[in-house]
C-alpha cells in the first residue's frame, strides 16, 4: 500500500471523529452490561451457583455444529451456514457461540426452562418456517400460551430488556433434565438453598457487633421507678462502651454480667452437609469434580450422567425447531462433539497413539492434530494403515529414482514424493490400473482357450504317463 493509499483509507480510533457522540448515535448507556442475566438472590451467596457454573462451563466446552450425515446417520461434513456460524463463532453481537451455550445452560439450570430465540432471520418467522438464523439469544419465559410463549428478551436496538410473544414452533424451549432435583419447589436443591440462607442469616446476627449481655442488678425491678433506674444503668454501660477507645466499661461490685453470644448449638450445619451429599449423589457429581481432583472414571461418569443429558436436550430441540422437515429428510442435523483426549494424561498419550494407529482407527496426522501439533508433510501420515506392518511391493509408492516413498533414499533423506512415479497424476494412476486389469483379462482368456483345447484332459494325462512325468 502506497503512502497516498494510507492517507485515504487509514483510520484511527481517536483521530478524525467526534469523541462525544450523541445519544441518537450510540443509544442508551449503562454502567453494567444490560444483556447479561441477573441471578436470583440466594444462589449467589451459596455453593449452588458454583455447581451450576461448573456444569455450564463444561457444557460450553463441547462443540455444537450443524452437520450433514450419510445414509447410515454418520457424520459426513460440517454445513457452513448462518446457523453453524451462530453455534460456533458468533451467536449475537454480544456473545460468542461458546458464551451463548454457557448462558443457555446456566439459565436452564437456574430457571428450570429456557428459550433460545432467533432474534434476527432472513425471513419473517411469524409467516414461514423456512429461514436462515442470523442471531440467537437466550430468553426467559414469563407466560405460557397454547401455541405461543411470552418472553423477556434483550432488545439490541433499544439496549434494554423487553417482553415479546412468539410462536412455540420458532423458539427452542429447553427444559432442565434434572428439573425435579433442582427446580421443583420442594426439590433437594431448593431445600438446600433455604437451609444455606438460614445459616447465612445466623452468621450475620452473630457478626453484627452485638454483645448480648444480661446484667443482674442488686435490687428487684418490679416498680416503675426501679425499671427507669435499670434503663438508666443500661444506658450508662452502653455509653461507656461506645465512647471508650478499646470498648471497656466498669460496673458495680454487686452487679453480675452474663454473656450470651456463644456459638449456636443446633443441627443446621449437619443438615446442610447431609443435603449437599444427597444433591451430589442425585446429580452424579463429586467434590473432586469441582476442585479438579477427580479421576478419569469420575469425570466420565460426570460427563455421561450430567453433561450428556443436558447437551442432548439442547441439540434435540435445535434440530426440531431450527431445521425444517425437508432439511432433516436431506440428512441435515445438529450434533455435539466432545474431545475425549482433554482428560488424557501425558503419560498415556503414546500408548493411545500406538493403539489407534495400529488398529487403523486414526491416521498419524489426526493423532498429531489431537495433541496440538502441526500435520506432517509425509503422505503416509494421512494413510489409515498399520505402520508396523510393511506394505507389499505392489502397494508401495516409488519416486523417479526407484526409492519407496516414506523411506530413506540413497542420500539418507526421507522421500516425500507421491505417486508411482514423481509427477504422476491420479488420472495416470487410474489409466495404469485399467491397463493392468486389461492384461489380466487377456491372461484369463488365454487360459480359457488352453483348457478348451485340452478337452476333458484325458490326452494330457496319457501323455504324462507315457513320459513318466508325475501328475500334480
Amino acid at each position: 500500500m502506497t503512502f497516498s493509499d494510507r492517507l485515504v483509507h487509514a483510520w484511527n480510533a481517536f483521530i478524525g471523529r467526534d469523541p462525544t457522540l450523541s445519544y441518537k448515535e450510540v443509544g442508551v448507556g449503562y454502567s453494567y452490561r444490560p444483556d447479561k442475566r441477573k441471578y436470583r438472590y440466594g444462589n449467589e451467596s451459596t455453593l449452588i451457583n458454583s455447581i451450576i457454573t461448573r456444569i455450564a462451563l463444561d457444557c460450553s466446552a463441547i462443540r455444537v455444529e450443524h452437520v450433514m450425515l450419510d445414509e447410515d446417520d454418520r457424520y459426513l461434513e460440517t454445513v457452513e451456514d448462518h446457523l453453524n456460524e451462530c453455534l460456533t463463532t458468533e451467536a449475537n453481537i454480544d456473545q460468542t457461540g461458546r458464551a451463548f451455550i454457557q448462558d443457555l445452560v446456566h439459565s436452564m439450570l437456574e430457571e428450570g426452562v429456557v428459550a433460545a430465540v432467533p432474534v434476527e432471520t432472513t425471513e419473517n418467522i411469524m409467516k414461514t418456517g423456512s429461514y436462515d438464523i442470523l442471531q440467537l439469544r437466550t430468553a426467559k419465559i414469563v407466560q405460557w400460551y397454547p401455541e405461543y410463549v411470552r418472553l423477556r428478551l434483550y432488545n439490541q436496538t433499544k439496549g434494554m430488556q423487553e417482553e415479546i410473544t412468539l410462536p412455540k414452533s420458532s423458539v427452542a424451549i429447553i427444559e432442565n433434565p434434572f428439573y425435579t432435583i433442582m427446580n421443583e419447589p420442594n426439590s433437594t436443591l431448593r431445600r438446600l438453598v433455604r437451609k444455606l440462607n438460614l445459616l447465612d442469616g445466623i452468621d450475620e446476627q452473630v457478626g453484627a457487633g452485638k454483645l448480648d449481655l444480661i446484667i443482674q442488678l442488686p435490687y428487684v425491678i418490679k416498680t416503675e421507678e426501679k425499671r427507669k433506674q435499670a434503663d438508666a444503668r443500661k444506658a450508662n454501660i452502653e455509653q461507656q462502651l461506645r465512647d471508650s477507645k478499646y470498648g471497656i466499661a466498669y460496673t458495680d461490685s454487686t452487679e453480675h454480667i452474663t454473656q450470651l453470644n456463644r456459638p449456636l448449638e443446633n443441627n443446621l450445619l449437619k443438615q446442610i452437609e447431609y443435603m449437599t451429599d444427597l444433591l451430589y449423589s442425585q446429580l452424579g457429581m463429586t467434590t473432586g469434580i469441582l476442585d479438579g481432583t477427580a479421576d478419569d472414571k469420575a469425570m466420565n461418569n460426570y460427563y455421561n450422567r450430567i453433561v450428556e443429558p443436558i447437551m442432548s436436550a439442547i441439540v434435540d430441540e435445535f434440530r426440531r425447531k431450527f431445521l425444517t422437515k425437508t432439511a432433516r429428510t436431506k440428512n441435515h442435523d445438529v450434533k455435539f462433539f466432545r474431545d475425549p483426549f482433554k482428560l488424557m494424561p501425558i503419560s498415556e498419550v503414546s500408548d493411545f497413539a500406538d493403539k489407534f494407529t495400529r488398529n487403523e482407527i486414526m491416521t498419524s496426522n489426526e493423532i498429531r492434530q489431537a495433541i496440538g501439533m502441526k500435520p506432517a508433510n509425509d503422505p503416509t501420515a494421512d494413510e489409515l494403515r498399520n505402520k508396523n506392518i510393511s506394505m507389499a511391493k505392489d502397494q508401495q509408492h516409488f519416486d523417479k529414482d526407484g526409492n519407496p516413498i516414506g523411506e530413506l533414499n540413497q542420500n539418507g533423506v526421507e522421500n516425500p514424493e507421491t505417486g508411482v512415479e514423481a509427477g504422476m497424476s491420479n488420472d495416470d494412476l487410474i489409466s495404469m490400473y485399467q491397463d493392468q486389469l486389461a492384461q489380466l483379462d487377456d491372461f484369463d482368456s488365454q487360459l480359457n482357450e488352453l483348457e478348451s483345447s485340452l478337452g476333458n484332459g484325458e490326452e494330457y494325462v496319457d501323455e504324462k504317463k507315457r513320459r513318466n512325468i508325475p501328475l500334480r
